[in-house]
């Protein structure tokens, strides 16, 4: 089975990690394949795709990470019919969002969604996006430990020449150090 995890990474943090080893842990994923968004169509991103990427890549060492040229899910997900009934990972936050996304049907029958819920998180959200799905069939669950981190948070606090600490991996923060990524 097949993860897909894809994202801006704007930077790659903690959160990140942790998500993609309980997804591998708990779902028994055979490979994950992480995809950094080049040009996300719900975001403004802070950083160049190449800086992203290669950041990412620190990130997520056992990995397979490539560049992203989509902007939506969909289209990913159209232009790769040979990925077999994939797994594509989300927090419960994107899950909320995902009857917003484009033609979210259509992502339902071309992958499975993996939802990683986490303690502290409203479970009613989760059942009330379910009920509205025709699949509900074609969306997983998995835990995640509470990582209270977020990419804009830590963007707004490098800016601010704040120290992030162990909220990104080491060679991540080498990377925005070496690259001054979010610095004045």
């Amino acid at each position: 089975m097949i993860g897909l995890f894809g994202g801006a990474f704007d930077p790659p943090h903690a959160g990140h990690v942790a998500l993609a080893r309980a997804a591998k842990e708990q779902l028994g994923l055979e490979r994950l394949l992480v995809l950094v968004t080049e040009r996300p169509g719900h975001k403004d991103v802070a950083t160049p795709a190449a800086a992203r990427l290669e950041m990412t890549r620190a990130a997520f060492p056992d990995d397979v990470v490539q560049l992203d040229p989509y902007a939506r899910t969909i289209e990913l997900l159209e232009a790769h019919p040979e990925w077999d009934d994939p797994v594509f990972l989300i927090g419960a936050d994107q899950f909320c969002d995902f009857p917003s996304w484009l033609r979210p049907h259509d992502v339902l029958a071309r992958t499975r969604l993996a939802v990683a819920t986490r303690p502290g998180f409203p479970r009613e959200r989760l059942d009330a996006v379910l009920a509205g799905l025709g699949q509900p069939e074609r969306i997983l669950f998995f835990d995640t430990p509470p990582t209270p981190v977020a990419s804009r948070d830590l963007r707004a606090r490098l800016e601010n020449g704040e120290q992030v600490g162990d909220e990104v991996p080491s060679a991540v923060a080498d990377i925005i150090k070496r690259d001054k990524l979010y610095g004045r």
